[in-house]
């Protein structure tokens, strides 16, 4: 196989994960869609990266993470990837910061210290970014298990501002999903 047709199989392959997992047009006028640009995959690298942006609907009163709140968006990658989140702000009200947190009851109302695995938050956790910033971490999604990436300002992931992260030793490329809460 060449790299183009490579390249192409690829590709190909993605729109049609990332189309499956779009809810049916009845759903999106209550759901927000994925959008298949948020998720770039590279399996030679064994990298995932996610284009993960707070506030980009007015959904929860911006508290939500591409336009999905209470774990309604499920983000997987297979045991041993590299994941590079790219954090934006784009509510033009709030800060907001990126935390990848155990799941566990009762939910923390603030940064956990230390991340569930390591480097996998961003930086200012308490006072977070303000409108039009980013920031982006890197790190190894090397214990299996389900996660949040939560919002770790104060309030803000208790008021549902989190999605569903989920590293998966039987999984063999990265995916999002919709879910039900």
């Amino acid at each position: 196989m060449t790299k183009l047709s490579a390249f192409l199989a690829t590709f190909l392959l993605a729109a049609q994960l990332c189309a499956a997992q779009n809810p049916p047009a009845a759903a999106s006028a209550t759901q927000s869609a994925i959008d298949c640009n948020w998720l770039t995959v590279d399996t030679t690298a064994k990298t995932a990266t996610l284009q993960l942006t707070a506030g980009l609907t007015q959904l929860n009163g911006g508290l939500n993470f591409n336009g999905f709140n209470d774990g309604k968006l499920t983000f997987t990658v297979p045991t041993n990837w590299t994941v590079v989140i790219r954090f934006t702000n784009k509510d033009p009200n709030l800060p907001h910061s990126v935390e990848v947190v155990d799941t566990t009851k009762p939910m923390p109302a603030g940064p956990v210290e230390p991340p569930a695995l390591p480097r996998a938050m961003t930086t200012r956790l308490m006072q977070g970014h303000g409108a039009g910033e980013a920031d982006s971490m890197r790190f190894v999604a090397n214990k299996p298990g389900s996660y949040m990436i939560f919002c770790a300002v104060p309030g803000h992931g208790l008021a549902g501002m989190w999605i569903r992260f989920k590293v998966s030793a039987t999984e063999k490329r990265p995916t999002l999903a919709t879910s039900s809460s």
